[in-house]
């Protein structure tokens, strides 16, 4: 996979603001003291655990930011899934670029094939079955649209990227309709709106009661909010009956215990927050390949 140009441009903010950290106003105090100017240095990006790689094209950005001398190569592809052992990158120049990019780079990667790997083992837990499982806005703020990128590494799709390109009536937006019949018309009026022609309307219910009350209005889809598996094939139920076009999506404390459950019960969609605010770091190391073929792990 590759980053999308809105992708890219948030990475290489990211980047501007990740820099400064580690070098301040003095740079890489130890590698100035330590290493020659001229030396010159290979290095590979070595992944330490099964898992799925993400961000590749974010550490190349990295690389490119230290130094633009630095050769760095892709040896793997965003949403490879990968052995201990197995070679993400390598990168060829200074040393002391090397050295500088180091930490950085491996905290975006680490942190992508994180979300990544943790996806996976999502999808897979419902494979063979007809749902689609869907990232969140519970997201790290300013990393929002590299996060969800590493969901669709890992093999996810992406939920709204944020308030602005979707719609999901609430319940708090019910609350500030006055009238008769909010919930129908918190549809027509999100569907009447100037410039949201053409976008899906999505509406958040938590029981079976409202789901009754939502469906009289026709949305794209539905929202079932921290339902039971039992309520969730009743709602499936009354959907079939009374608006097969609308997609059932639920939500609300989904792990990987739960999943294979919920998705049985025959809803169109699962968005799970855990994919991003809950994704450890995968283990990736900076291996530096000396002279004599030998490897030696970079702290």
């Amino acid at each position: 996979m590759t980053l999308t140009p809105a992708e890219e441009t948030a990475a290489r903010a990211l980047i501007e603001l990740a820099l400064p950290e580690d070098f301040g106003e003095f740079g890489d105090r130890t590698s100035l003291a330590t290493i020659p100017p001229d030396k010159r240095a290979a290095a590979i990006f070595v992944a330490r655990r099964d898992g799925v790689v993400a961000g590749l094209p974010v550490a190349k950005l990295v690389c490119d930011s230290i130094d633009p001398q630095l050769q760095f190569e892709a040896k793997s592809i965003d949403g490879d899934s990968v052995s201990p052992g197995t070679v993400l990158a390598s990168i060829t120049g200074s040393l002391r670029s090397i050295l500088a990019a180091e930490r950085t780079a491996l905290n975006f990667l680490q942190r992508l094939s994180g979300i990544a790997t943790l996806t996976r083992k999502y999808v897979d837990a419902v494979a063979g079955l007809p749902v689609q499982i869907l990232d969140t806005r519970k997201t790290t703020p300013g990393w929002r649209l590299l996060e969800k990128y590493a969901v669709r590494c890992g093999g996810g799709a992406n939920h709204r990227i944020g308030l602005y390109d979707a719609i999901l009536i609430k319940d708090n937006h019910i609350a500030g309709i006055a009238g008769p019949d909010p919930v129908r018309r918190s549809v027509e009026l999100a569907r009447a709106y100037p410039g949201n022609e053409g976008l899906a309307v999505e509406v958040e219910v938590d029981s079976i009661a409202q789901l009754r009350e939502v469906l009289v209005a026709l949305p794209e889809i539905v929202l079932l909010d921290n339902m039971a598996p039992d309520q969730l094939r009743e709602c499936v139920e009354l959907r079939n009956r009374l608006a097969p076009n609308t997609k059932l999506e639920a939500s609300g404390g989904v792990t990987l215990v739960t999943l294979r459950a919920i998705a049985e019960t025959g809803v169109d969609r699962i968005s799970i927050g855990a994919l991003t605010h809950s994704a450890p770091a995968f283990d990736i190391g900076l291996d530096h390949k000396n002279s004599a073929e030998i490897f030696l792990k970079l702290g």
